[in-house]
């Protein structure tokens, strides 16, 4: 079962920290940064719960998340209906869509999985593309933001917005740590090491790789509708495999199967891009060799990587209390 050791418990609060403070102290710059790292944080929670969690490695949660954004801005804005409604309904469809996915492709594994999702995610892309209804190449704009008037809080200030997308990713971490305890989640766990003996055992595997799918998916979806309310703007590009590879990239970076290291690597991505592209156009290659350096050095991400020098140094001192203890035992035996 999941559990948060003290070290994951002490990264979370500093990351919360640090966000809370800069979204109290930065200008208005820092919290567009600030608000694009939560948002990536969201999608790449949910990638990581398949894929680190459940061996599903995924190249269509970037899509997924574009069908998110695309069904808040088609239902509030083509439609007219409540952005509040538009929300809840874009997060119902995509976890929707994503359950479907996830049946379809349960059967296969490895390079199968992400080449199937891969095609759906594809698909999807050159649906939206061509369709009059999304805009085609030129996207959707006049995206309205949820108002929430009634509480007093204005979201179309940055800061606002900023802490609100804060709120939604405690509130999605904490649904990804409770799927990861329940009984679905043992459920996952046991199928990705050992689905044939899961299956033996009578369990429906393809059923289980599918709610996981799905309820990540709706992460997804959340993270895209919140993604089109953060820009006011979408266009095809959001659902295309580059934006699903990204977030692959963020998850190894960070530490798969950590759900705190995805949180780390998506700070550390935006950062980092942030500040290599005022010095160059080339910044993909500076975060690629990062990346081709946390692989060669067989560390889990730069979380895992910590972790496991966190664990070493617990080890050492569990070692030294050890063989200081030992001479007394000896003279208190004779």
């Amino acid at each position: 079962m999941f559990r948060h050791s003290t070290l994951r418990y002490i990264t979370l609060a500093l990351l919360t920290s640090l966000a809370l403070f800069q979204a109290f102290t930065a200008a208005y710059f820092g919290l567009e940064v600030l608000t694009e790292i939560l948002i990536l944080a969201m999608l790449v929670v949910a990638l990581d719960l398949v894929a680190g969690f459940g061996g599903m490695v995924s190249l269509c949660h970037g899509a997924l998340m574009g069908v998110g954004a695309y069904a808040y801005t088609t239902v509030s804005v083509t439609l007219g209906i409540s952005p509040l409604v538009a929300m809840a309904g874009a997060v119902a469809l995509t976890g929707a869509a994503a359950w479907i996915i996830g049946a379809i492709c349960s059967r296969s594994h490895g390079i199968y999985f992400i080449m199937a999702t891969l095609a759906f995610g594809q698909m999807a892309y050159s649906w939206v593309f061509e369709a009059p209804i999304f805009g085609g190449d030129d996207g959707l704009g006049g995206i309205p933001r949820l108002d929430l008037g009634f509480l007093g809080i204005d979201l179309n200030d940055s800061r606002s917005f900023a802490l609100f997308c804060l709120a939604a990713l405690g509130a999605v971490y904490g649904a990804a740590v409770l799927i990861l305890r329940s009984g679905l989640g043992r459920s996952l766990s046991g199928v990705m090491h050992n689905e044939q003996r899961m299956r033996a055992l009578g369990l429906t595997v393809w059923r289980v790789k599918a709610d996981v799918f799905g309820l990540s998916g709706m992460i997804a979806g959340l993270a895209g509708a919140l993604a089109a309310q953060h820009i006011m703007y979408i266009s095809p590009g959001l659902l295309a495999w580059t934006v699903s590879g990204e977030a692959l990239v963020v998850v190894i970076l960070g530490g798969l199967g950590t759900l705190v290291g995805p949180l780390v690597g998506a700070a550390a991505f935006v950062l980092l891009k942030h500040e290599l592209s005022a010095i160059t156009t080339y910044w993909h290659l500076v975060v690629g060799l990062v990346l081709i350096g946390v692989v060669m050095s067989r560390a889990n991400g730069i979380f895992g990587w910590i972790e496991a020098r966190w664990g070493a140094r617990l080890d050492r001192r569990l070692a030294d209390a050890t063989r200081k203890s030992a001479p007394e035992e000896v003279l208190n035996d004779a």
